[in-house]
Parts: structure tokens; C-alpha cells; sequence
């Protein structure tokens, strides 16, 4: 006997997310008492309907040789209404399907994640078209959606796409870096958000949720291993303290592996590895039948990952765009690395440019350093059921910290030293209250009002970071080589340059934000709902920066007097070594160079070929410490915007659901400095319109939601270039004028074949500038020094928005079928394609990244009560190349096929 249609329906939706799953916030135990309640029922008259219409009577025994069929229909029924009352998401007023939602929404299930070890954003992103993060390190990425979100992260910089995480809005992309584990549901929302909820996204939202504790007591764990020395374990499980009054949740993962390429300096040292451990334990207290309180504190101590310095060098085009050479050998690295001063170094071992440095997916670095980072977050969600109303309060911080210690030239020699950012310490803290009306009125109803507070401390890594002995001979044009090393003080001042100086751009970012905002369903007939939003944010923003040296090392005597302002104590001269205007203690200064470098008493006697010498050392020295600026204000942001979403929906039918909607959000303008002075980039305002339909069909087998989109985008947040009075060309974040993006999406889910559940979701985009005329120029507009100056902006208006793909599509399917006894073979996959896109903001030409498949799959067999299973589990399956990014010189390798094994089961 087949499963009823719905059981079928239930069973694909819950494993695969695309349909009739639930969405609620936080809906009480007797909402989902109720609502189980008619699914039972209703499960039971379209079973009883069924058995009629097979001529069979339900007071009556079935024949006999049906018995076991129907036995096995039963329980696999019962077991799939089980699973619906687990998929509770929290981003409605009340529970409602994701069917009858006027909004493009995908559901994907824990289960469907946990099964193929899908554990970061990153993999979350490859199971729902529309969605991806853009590669970078745990501080650099961000998620970008309908073609929206690849910027230049920067620490003041709101995000187009944010994350909610148990109820808790996340704006920084960091913090969703990490593993997710022990999760329920993740619902991503596409278009402006923020009339329901917490922070407002003007793009879409990723909402993940974690499993909360349950006065059933249930324990799972898994254990993977893998190639690399991969090893993932995981446990999680809980139960009641207090029957009826107090339970507790607890989960831990542990995951640890090799990454798969390797430092040729130092073998222990592998690229995209994992280290990562996190523990959470949640608490729900329950005294009364109406209220509740729910704890939760999540720690990741502190994990050492190389995802910085995992880049391939490769030989840049012969020319550039305007025909101009890219060699230039005064400053090329094969020039670099010809040098005496680098090939007489290394052993003995000759480190060239067409060889070890070029084309090496295992670099050979001795200053790369792996990325530390932790997180430590706790929340406290209360809520009180009133007689008309329900009240939520959710109290949150969080925590974290970043640290890069990079080889940015990428060899062997000490050049760099710990360069790379510091986030000694992010901040923020949340606090957000909800009222709600109860479900079954004409009027559904939720408001609220958040208060937000975020602080980033951002600087360099340490005082040992900035440059090293061998810095001044790779930073030296030919000339400037060629004349310091002629003999032993010219190579002291060569070497004394920059050795040992280190520099800091810190920054400390303050932002708060208020909110209210309220979202209502006008339930106008049984047929046509009317859905209206408003929010209003009020932000005040930030930001104190200075740009110093913090260490002069070897080389202090030979800093400039003094540089946009910045006392640097040291004497006055020109590129020549002929002194200029000094004081008495400047002069002494002078003489002491003289007397270190040459073993003369007065800076007077040198020769002028020495005091060219001087000249040049100091000349290498300014160029590298580049701009400084004592503490600066950026100009303080404040003000208040609005938000907006109008909703009609129309049920043509039981299973055909019709909708438009129109959502108005914004971002919060960027406080920064740019080279010391203060600059503002305008708020950013998206106005999305779509228009989709909700369908079940084939007898409930096949649910189909599609949807076509505009979105408007006034004053896109991007970087810029600028040409100053001076000449100097400057980047920053700025605001392009318009942009476009129009499209199509769908999601389906089918459960018509038995044992099979299926489903696909794919994404038609066309995003892009609709005017940008002061777009920054790529690494091919460069000319080299000996050419006339290249363009110092280009307009890109009508070109496609960087990471924007055109196509985006993703299948999968489980396939599970009873074998023996107990047991059940079953196997899944999951394919993800995305088409051609730029990987650089800037649009150059060599980023471009080809189309391609990424495929991750399962196989395996375990008993039909999950206590215990075995999996063959393999990412990338067919070993897929393509490059992760790439610029004109260089590329991130992917990550190659991988496979383990996972032995998972309940306690």
C-alpha cells in the first residue's frame, strides 16, 4: 500500500524544506498541540476517504496478505507526523505554512545537513539557489543573495544579507563563520526584512535555528573520519531535570583535519584546515502553562585555521588593457627574487620565480601564521502568555575575536612580518521585545522594538608586525637596489630601512540602533489576506581611527621629520641626502646616521654618493610607511529611516496560493576615514517587487513555489575611487547611484516515487549597475611606471554586479529502502550549479570565475529506528577545480574531493 498523499507530502517536506513546513515564532505548546491535532485528522479522513474508495471498510480487518503493508504504511505515517511537529522556524506572528507566506522563502532541513555533513554557511548556501557566500577568510566573507552583497568588507559596513541565529539578528559577517551544529531548520528570507523582527536586512535574511530542549529525553551522536586526518564528532542530546518544569539541552562538536594543501617551508602548516571546537547547553524553565524561559551560552574557544596565505601565484597577462607592458623590472617579483640579495639566501637553495613561487598550490611561506578566532555568545528569551496577547523578551551578547599573521608576498624570506588585521574584540549585546496576538482572529498581529550595540576594537596584530630584514631589498626599484647594495653600508642601510618597523590603521566602531517596527495579517475572507509591515531605525554610528607607526625597529633615524602632521622625529632631506631645514636636535640626528653608516663624525663629510645613499634608504622607508594621521573623527551618523512591506494574497484554492508583495528596506550609511579624513557614504534603499505562486500539486505529491522579482537599489554602498587635489587617487566605501536586479526563482519538493523524496530550487538573475560612473579600475588598467598614468576610475554602468551569477540551480534526493529486518539502505546527494561570475569587485576581466557543479553525496545503511547507522560520505565527488577566486595574479585553489566515513545513532 502506498503512503496517503499526505504523509508523502509530510515526509519530502520535512526531510528536503521546500513546502509545507511550518514557520512560527515561537509558537506555544498548545498552537502546537492544535495544529498537530488537525493534521492528525486530517491525515486520518483522507486515509479513511482512501480505504472507502478501495472498497475496503474501515471497521473491518483488511485482508490478510495486506496486513504488513498496511502496518509499515501506518508507522512510516506516524513517524512522518512526528517529524512535522519538529519543524517549528521562528519568522511569523503564528504558525502558518510556508505556502500561505507572501514572500519567496526556502526551508532546509538539520537532518538533510547533519546527513552529509553540511556544518558551515558555506554548505548551507549550496543546498538554496540564490544564496552564496563570497570567499574569504572567517573575517573577510559575506553572503550575498539575488546577486547582492559582494562588497569590501569593512569593519563599519553593514551587510546586505545578515543572519539570525536562535532569534538573535547577526550584521557581522564574522560571526557566522563558524560550525552549526545540533540544527533544527534554516529558513532563508528573500528581500528587504525587518517589520517582524530584529535588525533590518535590505537583501534577505538566514535564519538558523537550533534545537531547543524537550521534556522527552532523546541523545545522538556521530563520529566521522576522513581523508586529511579529518575527524568530526558530535553529541547531543538532553531531557527533563524536572518533569514538566525544567529541561536541559547540550551539544558539542569537535572537528579537526589537515587542510589539503601543504607549506613547503614547514609541513606541519596546511592550508583550509579545520580546528574548530564549540559547545552548547540550553535551558527551558517552564513553572506555569504560560511562561517560559529558555537560556542558551555557546562557546568556541580559541582555533588556529590556515585561511590565509592559501593563494596561487601565477604569471599576470604579457600586457595591459592599454598595451603597456605588465612586466616592469623595476619593481617585478622575478626581477625581486633574481637579485643576489635573495638568491644567496634560502639554504643555498635557489627560490625563482618559475619555480617554487610560481604556480605552487603549496606555497613556500615562513611567515604565514593560521587565523585565531573564537566566540563566545549567550541569550535569555523570556515569554508570558496573556489572556489576548503573548509577550516575548530576548536578551543576547556575543563576542569575538580575530587575528591574521600573513606572508602577504608569499616566500620564504623575511619581508612581511605578522602583517594582518586584529579584532581584539568584538561586542555586541541586543535586547528585543515582541508582543504577538493569538492565533484564529480576523487579525493576526506582531510588534515589536529592538535596542542594538555593537563595538569593534580593530587594529594590527601585534608590535612585532610590519616588515623584516629582507623587506628594504624587495621594496627597493632597481635603482634604488643597485645603489645601496655596492658595499657593506649601503647594504646595512638596505637591510635597516625597513627592518623591524611596524605600523597600525586602528579603529574603534560604536553602533547602536533602535528600532520598532509591526507586521499584521488582514485576514479579509477565507480567500484573500492582506499582509502590511512598517518598521522605523534610528542608528547612531561612530568610528576613531589613527594611522601610526608603533615600532620604528633598526631604521628610526631615518624617518621623516614629520608626515601629514605626525611627529616621526626624524631630520629633514631630500631623495638626494642633501639636508633641508633642521633643528639642533635634527642635525645631532644626522650625525649619529653618519657616524652608525660610515664611521664619519658629521653628516657634513659624507660624500654625496653616501649621502645619496642615505637619501634613497629614507626614500624606501617614507614610500613604505605610506599615510598617517593622528586620531580622526569620522563624521557621526545619525538618522532614522523607514521600512516597509504591503502583501496581498490571494488562496485560489486548497492548494494554490497567489501573492504580491512590495518591500522597502534600507542599510545604515559608513562612517569611516579615508588617508585621515573623514568620510561619510550615503544610507543605502532597496525596493524589491515580486510576485509568485504557491502550488501543490500531482495529488499532493509535488509542491511548487515560483516567483519573478524587481529590485531597485538607490545608493548601493561599493567602493569608489576618488582623485584628490594631490593626485592621489583614493579607494574607499562609497555609493554607486543605482542598481538593478530583476528575476526568477523556484523550489520544489516531490514525494510521488516511494522511498524517494526529491527536490530542486533555481534561481534566474540579471544584476547590475544602472549607473556607477566612479567605479574603481582593475589590476589591467595599470600601467607600469615607465607609462603614461592609466584611467583613475572607469564607469561600469550596465555591467553585471561582481559574484553575480546569471543561473543558479540545486537538486537533491534521498532514496531509502528497507533491506533486511531493521535495516535500511539509503542514499543522497546534493548538486549545486552556479554559472560564470566576477570574483573581484572591481569587475577585472581575470576574475572571472567559468561555470561550474559542485556535488557532495551519501551512502549508507542503518537500522529503521536510528539508532544506529553507517555512512560513505563524499564532498566534491567529481573533484571540481574550479578556482574559488582569482585576480590577475593570482588564485585560491578549491577545495579537491574528500571523503570519509560517518557512524551516527540515538542513546
Amino acid at each position: 500500500m502506498n503512503l496517503s498523499p499526505v504523509a508523502a507530502l509530510v515526509a519530502g517536506l520535512f526531510v528536503f524544506g521546500a513546502g509545507s513546513v511550518y514557520a512560527a515564532e515561537a509558537p506555544t505548546v498548545e498552537e502546537l498541540q492544535q495544529e498537530v491535532a488537525r493534521l492528525k485528522a486530517e491525515l486520518a479522513a483522507r486515509d479513511k476517504a482512501a480505504a472507502e474508495a478501495a472498497g475496503l471498510s474501515t471497521g473491518a480487518a483488511a485482508p490478510a496478505v495486506e496486513a504488513p503493508v498496511a502496518a509499515e504504511a501506518a508507522a512510516e505515517k506516524d513517524a512522518k507526523t512526528q517529524e512535522l511537529e519538529k519543524v517549528v522556524v521562528r519568522s511569523r506572528p503564528k504558525l502558518a505554512r510556508v505556502a500561505d507566506v507572501p514572500q519567496s522563502i526556502s526551508v532546509i532541513s538539520g537532518k538533510e545537513l547533519e546527513s552529509q555533513l553540511a556544518l558551515d554557511i558555506g554548505a548551507i548556501s549550496q543546498r538554496a539557489a540564490g544564496l552564496v557566500r563570497n570567499v574569504g577568510n572567517s573575517r573577510t566573507a559575506s553572503l550575498a543573495m539575488r546577486g547582492v552583497g559582494k562588497i569590501t568588507q569593512t569593519e563599519a559596513q553593514d551587510v546586505s544579507v545578515g543572519g539570525i541565529i536562535d532569534g538573535v539578528s547577526i550584521v557581522y559577517p564574522p560571526l557566522l563563520s563558524f560550525n552549526f551544529y545540533d540544527v533544527d531548520t534554516v529558513e532563508v528570507a528573500k528581500g528587504p526584512q525587518g517589520t517582524l523582527q530584529g535588525r533590518n536586512f535590505n537583501m534577505g535574511s538566514v535564519t538558523i535555528n537550533t534545537r531547543n530542549p524537550s521534556f522527552t529525553p532523546d541523545a545522538n551522536w556521530s563520529i566521522a573520519l576522513g581523508q586529511n586526518q579529518t575527524v568530526i564528532s558530535q553529541v547531543a542530546g538532553g531531557g527533563p531535570v524536572i518533569d514538566d518544569v525544567l529541561a536541559w539541552r547540550g551539544a558539542l562538536i569537535v572537528e579537526k583535519g589537515n587542510g589539503p594543501y601543504t607549506n613547503n617551508y614547514n609541513s606541519d602548516n596546511s592550508y583550509f584546515n579545520k580546528d574548530r571546537v564549540s559547545g552548547r547547553i540550553k535551558l527551558l524553565f517552564t513553572p506555569t502553562s504560560d511562561f517560559s524561559a529558555l537560556a542558551s551560552v555557546e562557546v568556541q574557544p580559541n582555533g588556529a585555521e590556515f585561511y590565509n596565505g592559501g593563494t596561487v601565484k601565477i604569471n599576470p597577462p604579457a600586457t595591459f588593457t592599454n598595451g603597456n607592458s605588465t612586466y616592469d623590472s623595476s619593481i617585478d617579483n622575478a626581477t625581486r627574487l633574481n637579485r643576489d640579495w635573495f638568491r644567496r639566501q634560502n639554504n643555498g637553495e635557489n627560490f625563482y620565480y618559475g619555480g617554487l613561487y610560481l604556480n605552487n598550490p603549496n606555497p613556500t611561506t615562513n611567515q604565514q601564521l593560521p587565523l585565531y578566532t573564537y566566540t563566545n555568545n549567550a541569550s535569555l528569551q523570556l515569554k508570558k502568555n496573556f489572556e489576548n496577547f503573548d509577550l516575548t523578551s530576548i536578551t543576547a551578547g556575543r563576542r569575538y575575536h580575530f587575528g591574521a599573521s600573513n606572508d602577504s608576498e608569499g616566500t620564504p624570506f623575511a619581508v612581511s612580518l605578522n602583517g594582518g588585521g586584529k579584532v581584539e574584540e568584538y561586542k555586541q549585546f541586543s535586547q528585543e521585545f515582541r508582543l504577538s496576538s493569538k492565533p484564529g482572529g480576523k487579525v493576526d498581529w506582531q510588534t515589536g522594538f529592538l535596542y542594538w550595540h555593537n563595538q569593534v576594537m580593530f587594529g594590527q596584530q601585534s608590535l612585532n608586525a610590519g616588515w623584516g630584514q629582507d623587506a628594504g631589498a624587495w621594496f627597493a626599484n632597481q635603482a634604488q637596489y643597485d645603489l645601496l647594495d655596492t658595499d657593506s653600508a649601503g647594504r646595512q642601510l638596505l637591510t635597516d630601512s625597513l627592518n623591524g618597523m611596524g605600523k597600525t590603521s586602528a579603529q574603534k566602531i560604536v553602533n547602536r540602533s533602535k528600532a520598532i517596527f509591526g507586521q499584521t495579517d488582514w485576514h479579509v475572507t477565507d480567500q484573500f489576506t492582506l499582509t502590511t509591515g512598517a518598521r522605523l531605525t534610528y542608528e547612531n554610528r561612530t568610528n576613531e581611527t589613527s594611522s601610526l607607526i608603533v615600532n620604528n625597529g633598526s631604521g628610526g633615524a631615518l624617518n621623516p621629520a614629520v608626515k601629514n602632521g605626525v611627529q616621526l622625529g626624524g631630520f629633514n632631506s631630500n631623495d638626494a641626502g642633501v639636508l633641508g631645514t633642521n633643528t639642533a636636535a635634527q642635525l645631532a640626528l644626522a650625525d649619529q646616521v653618519a657616524q652608525r653608516y660610515f664611521g664619519v663624525s658629521a653628516y657634513s663629510l659624507l660624500t654625496p654618493d653616501q649621502r645619496r645613499q642615505v637619501g634613497t634608504a629614507k626614500a624606501i622607508r617614507n614610500g613604505q610607511i605610506g599615510t598617517l594621521w593622528n586620531q580622526v573623527n569620522a563624521p557621526e551618523y545619525r538618522k532614522a529611516y523607514p521600512g516597509f512591506n504591503i502583501s496581498p494574497s490571494y488562496k485560489f484554492n486548497e492548494d494554490q496560493t497567489g501573492y504580491f508583495t512590495v518591500q522597502y528596506g534600507q542599510k545604515g550609511g559608513v562612517a569611516q576615514v579615508v588617508n585621515g579624513k573623514p568620510v561619510l557614504a550615503k544610507a543605502e534603499k532597496a525596493t524589491s517587487l515580486e510576485v509568485g505562486l504557491k502550488s501543490v500539486l500531482f495529488d499532493k505529491s509535488l509542491i511548487f513555489n515560483t516567483g519573478v522579482f524587481n529590485t531597485g537599489i538607490r545608493d548601493y554602498q561599493q567602493t569608489v575611487n576618488q582623485l584628490e587635489a594631490s593626485g592621489t587617487v583614493v579607494t574607499y566605501v562609497g555609493n554607486a547611484p543605482k542598481v538593478t536586479i530583476r528575476g526568477l526563482e523556484f523550489d520544489g519538493a516531490y514525494t510521488g516515487i516511494r522511498n524517494l523524496t526529491a527536490r530542486v530550487s533555481g534561481a534566474y538573475t540579471i544584476a547590475k549597475y544602472k549607473s556607477f560612473p566612479n567605479a574603481p579600475v582593475p589590476a589591467e588598467y595599470q600601467p607600469n611606471s615607465s607609462a603614461t598614468p592609466g584611467p583613475t576610475a572607469r564607469d561600469v554602468s550596465g555591467s553585471v554586479l561582481p559574484g553575480a551569477s546569471r543561473y543558479m540551480l540545486n537538486i537533491g534526493a534521498e532514496y531509502r529502502v528497507p533491506v533486511f529486518n531493521q535495516l535500511q539502505a539509503h542514499g543522497s546527494f546534493n548538486s549545486a550549479f552556479q554559472s560564470g561570475y566576477y570574483s573581484d569587485a572591481n569587475l577585472s576581466a581575470y576574475s572571472w570565475i567559468k561555470k561550474h557543479w559542485t556535488t557532495d553525496a551519501s551512502i549508507g545503511i542503518g537500522r529503521s529506528d536510528q539508532k544506529f547507522d553507517v555512512s560513505l560520505i563524499v564532498k566534491n565527488l567529481f573533484d571540481d577545480d574550479t578556482p574559488q577566486n582569482q585576480t590577475l595574479s593570482t588564485y585560491v585553489p578549491a577545495i579537491p574531493r574528500w571523503f570519509g566515513i560517518q557512524f551516527s545513532g540515538k542513546m
